[in-house]
C-alpha cells in the first residue's frame, strides 16, 4: 500500500489498515486520527506532524520514523517497535506505551500525564 493509497482510503472513510506496508512513507502532516494501524511496517515512515490521536499503533514497526511533533494523545502503542523513531515535539498524553521498545528514541521524555 501507498501512502496515496492510504490516505485516499481513509479519506473515503476506511479505518482497518493493520497490518499494511508502509516502510518509508511520506505521511507528514497527515489526518490518521483513530486509524487502526496495528502492525503495520511503519519502518523510517514521515509522520511528522501527523496526527494520529486514538490511534491503533499495537505492535507497529515504527523503527526509525520520524514522529517529531505527531499528536498521538491517547494512541496504542503497546508493544510497538520505536526504536530509533524521532519523537521530539510529539504529544504522547494519555498514549499506552507498555511493552514499547523505545531504545535509542530521540526526545522520549516521561512522565506525560504528570
Amino acid at each position: 500500500m501507498t501512502a496515496q493509497e492510504l490516505l485516499a482510503a481513509y479519506a473515503a472513510g476506511e479505518r482497518n489498515f493493520s497490518g499494511a506496508d508502509l516502510s518509508g512513507a511520506d505521511l507528514s502532516g497527515a489526518n490518521l486520527s483513530g486509524a487502526d494501524l496495528r502492525e503495520a511496517n511503519l519502518n523510517e515512515a514521515n509522520l511528522s506532524v501527523a496526527d494520529l490521536h486514538r490511534a491503533n499503533l499495537r505492535k507497529a514497526n515504527l523503527s526509525g520514523a520520524d514522529l517529531s511533533d505527531a499528536y498521538l494523545r491517547e494512541a496504542i502503542l503497546n508493544d510497538a517497535n520505536l526504536k530509533r523513531a524521532i519523537l521530539e515535539g510529539a504529544n504522547l498524553d494519555g498514549a499506552n506505551l507498555s511493552g514499547a521498545d523505545l531504545s535509542e528514541a530521540s526526545g522520549f521524555m516521561e512522565p506525560w500525564n504528570s
